[in-house]
């Protein structure tokens, strides 16, 4: 297949009224937009509720003021341009600003602003900054979609970081498998380019990102398939997207499909507080709610997936519910003292982040657990 051509103005989709498109046009003047023919392909336009349309199409609801541009405030864990490190054995690079398409839930859509420069168009000082820094065992190189960027440039970055001793682990993230598979399929040095350096001692990690079960075509399928060929371990993690996958069998269906064919379910993410993100979210208990009821439809290798907020202070993980209560484990923190620690809170039906709760009945350390 030819390279699918690339949308970024909403003119150049049929379909759309003249009142539809004006409507449609404020929202872009605000965050981005951008696509392609092979994903606008997977849309039924009869369907005005169509998931696939959800994730890519603009919705006027975005304009509704809510959350903020960095919800996870990530400015507070950049340590040189383009480089955050949050955990202590992770960085985070950020090295486009670009992706095959701008999914309208984004966390970073701040980086598809004007006057928001992010990302590190050169990486040295970064690469300096990880070899001189040994606790770091993986980086991830993200953005924006790493995939996006050209093999040769995506190479050179990863050659780099293989020159780093205690870097085992490089993480590549990208939507790119759902978004545009033909960036794999069509481009056998990419493949060979990851099979050169994920090796049985260091290996390679794509994070997927699936959010639907219409994702995986047979050309998406293929295209994982190529990269796990390469040596490449698959990880998938998605929000949970109110009209994508918020319900049980949706979630169910996409866990089992990643698991059939070698795509680990990583995480499940509470949808960010981001702004313009109000009419994508869901609150955090009904969120649990669903979450559970999917995992009870699937096989133990189906069901790998943890329930996750990314918290300014850590990740947070939705672990229970009674009644009356919610709890919360710290799967990662800033603070390595607080890995593993065990909240319960009273519950809020209303809260849509972790921030919204407010009533603490208990906390416990990993060490109180085992006094």
């Amino acid at each position: 297949m030819i390279t699918p051509k690339y949308i970024t103005k909403l003119e150049q989709i049929h379909g759309f009224n003249n009142g539809e498109r004006a409507a449609l046009d404020n929202v872009t003047k605000k965050f981005a937009f951008r696509t392609n023919e092979y994903y606008l392909s997977l849309i039924d336009w009869n369907d005005p509720e169509d998931p696939i349309r959800r994730i890519i199409i603009p919705d006027v609801k975005e304009l509704e003021e809510w959350g903020q541009m960095d919800a996870s405030d990530e400015g507070t864990y950049t340590v040189i341009h383009g480089l955050q490190h949050k955990y202590e054995s992770t960085a985070v690079l950020l090295v486009t600003d670009v992706c095959g398409g701008y999914c309208r839930f984004c966390f970073r859509k701040r980086l598809f602003i004007n006057g928001h420069d992010e990302v590190a168009r050169d990486v040295t000082e970064g690469l300096r900054y990880i070899s001189e820094h040994k606790e770091l065992t993986n980086v991830l190189l993200t953005g924006g979609d790493a995939l996006v960027l050209s093999t040769k440039k995506l190479e050179n970055i990863i050659r780099q970081l293989r020159e780093i001793e205690h870097v085992r682990i490089i993480r590549i993230g990208t939507k790119i498998p759902a978004f545009n598979p033909y960036r794999i399929i069509d481009d056998p040095s990419l493949p060979e380019m990851i099979q050169r350096y994920s090796t049985d001692e260091k290996r390679i990690y794509i994070m997927t990102q699936f959010n639907h079960p219409r994702e995986l075509t047979g050309a998406a399928i293929e295209a994982v398939s190529r990269l796990i060929r390469a040596g490449a371990i698959i990880a998938n993690q998605t929000p949970m997207i109110h009209g994508v996958n918020d319900d049980p069998e949706t979630l169910s269906t996409l866990f089992k499909e990643l698991s059939f064919i070698g795509a680990i379910p990583y995480y499940v993410f509470q949808c960010r507080p981001t702004s313009g993100n109000k009419i994508f979210a869901v609150p955090v208990e009904e969120t649990y709610n669903i979450f559970q009821q999917a995992l009870k439809r699937c096989s133990g290798l189906a069901k790998r997936a943890r329930l996750i907020m990314s918290h300014s202070t850590g990740k947070i993980e939705i672990v229970g519910t009674t009644d009356d209560h919610i709890f919360f484990r710290y799967h990662q923190s800033v603070d390595p003292r607080q890995i593993g620690s065990f909240m319960i809170f009273k519950r809020n039906p209303d809260a849509y982040w972790f921030d919204d709760y407010y009533e603490l009945v208990a906390r416990y350390s990993i060490d109180d657990l085992y006094d």
